[in-house]
């Protein structure tokens, strides 16, 4: 017995005692609280970068390798019509970036406007092809024109159709030094005027001279005053043959200062009227350049001022 006794050892418990969880303890939701806000955060730039166009991206990406470059020269990302949070747009595969609704409409209205003008253009051109047929057709069917030959030209310049009469050394538009228009071509002037009638379009009549000096032109008259009568001879005839007024929108003396034939500069091609049957842009850039004289004492057209001290042109020889 004693043996066994001794064998035996005490059995000890040990009991810890926890403290409590204090009441509603709140730690666990600020962490849930992070975890929501950077999944929302991921979300909205997952959002964000499927949205974004490809122009704009590139400007993100400029921006922050040189932001300071960007801010100072613009660019896409760097200001309002191409800011990177838009909602996206209808191509996001497109280089520009989104653009305001005004913009877009301001750009529309434009894109309309030269869509327009070129249609006009082209109708405009079209109607000018027309009527250099028509001139040619009269010309062929009237056979007192056709000896006139190769000194009636027509072609297609910038400013609009142009009809030029040239001279030739045996059948002359004027006499030497004259402004007085030939019978044969007094003719054809009148039938162009009433041709022209059928366009809408104004005119520039331009007379031209060949290089020869004028005889006596140190006295005052010159070619250049010779080739502008010249000019307005023209005209003339134009208006007797039905042409309005009102279509004509510039008479005008060049003397020599645009030659034919550069090469003979007192060639007999040289001495010429243009007729040009003005496109729209060509009257509107005459139109633009014109003086607007609001002085009621300024002399009228053709007529010299009361200071005016030299004397009258001599008639021509």
């Amino acid at each position: 017995m004693a043996g066994d006794a001794k064998k035996l050892q005490p059995i000890i418990i040990k009991r810890v005692k926890k403290g409590g969880h204090a009441a509603h303890g709140g730690a666990w939701k600020i962490a849930y609280a992070d975890f929501v806000t950077a999944m929302m955060a991921f979300f909205l730039l997952m959002w964000l970068l499927g949205s974004t166009t490809e122009g704009d991206k590139k400007g993100i990406a400029d921006y922050f390798q040189s932001p300071l470059k960007v801010a100072m020269a613009g660019g896409s990302g760097s200001g309002d019509a191409s800011h990177v949070i838009k909602g996206g747009g209808k191509d996001l595969t497109r280089q520009s970036g989104q653009v305001k609704e005004g913009d877009v409409e301001s750009k529309r209205s434009s894109f309309n406007l030269r869509a327009l003008k070129e249609e006009q253009r082209r109708a405009e051109r079209t109607r000018l092809q027309e009527l250099k047929s028509k001139v040619e057709e009269v010309l062929k069917d009237n056979p007192r024109f056709s000896a006139l030959g190769g000194q009636i030209r027509l072609d297609m310049t910038k400013e609009g159709l142009r009809i030029q009469i040239v001279d030739e050394n045996n059948r002359p538009m004027f006499d030497s030094g004259s402004a007085v228009v030939k019978p044969y071509m007094r003719e054809l002037l009148r039938e162009l005027g009433n041709v022209l009638t059928e366009v809408p379009n104004r005119l520039t009549i331009e007379g031209h001279t060949d290089a020869t000096p004028f005889p006596a032109g140190d006295k005052g008259y010159s070619n250049w005053e010779l080739s502008a009568d010249r000019a307005n001879a023209s005209r003339r005839e134009m208006v007797a043959g039905g042409l309005s007024e009102e279509r004509m929108l510039r008479v005008q003396g060049l003397a020599s200062s645009k030659l034919l034939d550069t090469k003979d500069p007192k060639g007999p091609a040289n001495r010429r009227i243009s007729i040009i049957v003005m496109n729209r842009d060509a009257e509107d850039a005459v139109l633009k350049n014109l003086p607007d004289i609001d002085d009621e004492t300024a002399p009228a057209p053709g007529q010299a001022s009361e200071n005016d001290s030299s004397s009258s042109a001599p008639t021509p020889r």
